[in-house]
């Protein structure tokens, strides 16, 4: 295989794709499916906590996150749910997604804030029935994998409620961690229906619009902060911090956009995400190979052609039944650690946060399924050089979830076909039957910014 950098269209993008709500079917066989996990394994509740940044196992019940402030979500093995909620919060209760009753609890309220109905939170728990509880799951939003110790004893939740529940439970009652009902191996999460893809694909396809206009207002003199401005779109809060970061970067400890303009042979990073995926670009602000610095004149086929011929692989050889760690394998094999210095997972699950957990990783056995959402996530990092990045979303898919999806949301389908085609006759990918691209722009990968007609193929 052979890649070429020269002339190339840009990909088609879609505009006025409007958002797809999730179903009460759906909501109902999420229920369903951590009902039987919690079956499977014994637990007579669930204790499951939110708070903005760590929203997600809630918010997969009940639709929204509580915003300012801690909430919980208890879950009896009868299918039974309460909700536990600060002052912000309680009018988001009826419109949960799932039936709860509802509990009032000031101590998940902003600070100074009044602390009315004030009791105990442990007599709030015995209220709710948690006390009779002989096998309690914590399920806060992190999957502890330690070498050594005990994983279903750690937790991350705020000490204040694991304090207050093991001071409810009896002496002889088992409290582990069980965020991997949600998300680890067979959690309940870990793939996706139809009606789900089309929900997440909005935000994917808007990352991916935003990216191309972003690379498309790259220009010397531009501000960091005119390109992260093109970042946003159509309201929708990001799934991880805005990345508009020309030259140096991390100057006095800055993550954010700032007024610094681009200069020619600047490095620059782009990064943005919306619930359902994230884009990601990183090059240089030139038009030719001659503008690259001196000791990076080879940059193209150190760096660039090698990172993007592991997206190729990647895209090629995914399928379902595939062991995470054969694909991560694979990476290995065509992009060697040893040469290139990534080290993180090549690839990850993604949903509403752009991270949810992974199944490629070294020695991994489990297998990758249709439904699953993922981010091609692969990081070179070789001292000296500039990284190169091209992250976007895709689906897996069989033929069953496919058809599912073309007879009940044709229009996403048309634009998957759309998608698909160009990355196998403008980019030369031959891909994965089972690949549906959710995102525009995945594989495209324009390394020199000033050269906006120039991107990396396959030459057959």
């Amino acid at each position: 295989m052979a890649i070429m950098f020269g002339p190339i269209s840009a990909p088609v993008t879609f505009s006025d794709v409007e958002p797809v709500f999730l179903t009460d079917d759906t909501l109902q066989a999420r229920k369903n499916a951590l009902l039987a996990g919690m079956q499977r394994e014994g637990f007579d509740w669930l204790v499951i906590y939110a708070d903005k940044e760590h929203g997600g196992n809630f918010e997969y019940l009940t639709g929204f996150i509580p915003r300012f402030e801690e909430g919980l979500l208890l879950l009896n093995h009868s299918g039974a749910c309460t909700l536990v909620l600060g002052n912000e919060n309680l009018k988001m209760a009826r419109f949960s997604r799932t039936s709860a009753a509802l509990v009032h609890t000031p101590y998940f309220s902003l600070p100074n804030q009044p602390m009315d109905n004030e009791a105990p939170l442990e007599s709030l728990f015995k209220d709710a029935g948690l006390a009779n509880g002989h096998k309690v799951g914590l399920v806060g939003w992190k999957m502890f994998t330690p070498a050594a110790g005990n994983r279903r004893a750690m937790f991350d939740l705020p000490y204040f409620i694991v304090d207050a529940i093991q001071r409810t439970l009896s002496d002889n009652a088992i409290l582990e961690n069980a965020i991997h009902l949600f998300i680890g191996d067979h959690g309940a999460r870990t793939t996706c229906n139809a009606n789900e893809i089309a929900h997440y694909e909005y935000g994917a396809n808007l990352a991916s619009n935003c990216m191309l206009d972003a690379l498309n207002a790259i220009e010397v003199g531009v501000r960091e902060t005119e390109l992260g401005a093109l970042l946003q779109a159509e309201g929708q809060c990001n799934t991880v911090v805005t990345i508009a970061a020309t030259g140096s970067r991390f100057d006095k400890a800055n993550l954010y956009p700032t007024y610094k303009k681009v200069q020619r042979g600047d490095p620059l990073s782009l990064t943005t995400a919306f619930k359902g995926g994230l884009s990601s670009r990183s090059g240089f602000v030139i038009a030719e190979q001659s503008e690259l610095p001196p000791d990076q004149q080879d940059y193209l086929d150190r760096i660039a052609k090698p990172y993007f011929t592991a997206v190729v692989a990647w895209l090629e050889n995914i399928r379902c039944g595939m062991s995470g760690g054969a694909l991560y394998q694979l990476i290995e094999q065509v992009l060697p650690k040893e040469h290139f210095g990534w080290h993180l997972n090549p690839g990850h699950l993604v949903a509403d946060e752009e991270w949810m957990s992974s199944p490629i990783y070294h020695h991994s056995t489990e297998l990758l399924k249709s439904g699953m959402m993922l981010q091609i996530d692969i990081i070179p990092s070789v001292p000296g050089y500039n990284g190169a990045s091209a992250e976007e979303c895709v689906l897996l898919a069989d033929a069953a979830l496919q058809s599912d999806i073309r007879n009940q949301y044709p229009a996403l389908w048309q634009r998957i076909e759309t998608r698909r085609r160009y990355l196998r006759e403008t980019i030369g990918i031959q891909l994965s039957d089972e690949i549906l691209p959710l995102s525009n722009s995945v594989a495209y990968l324009r390394p020199f910014f000033l050269a906006k007609d120039l991107a990396l193929s396959v030459v057959s």
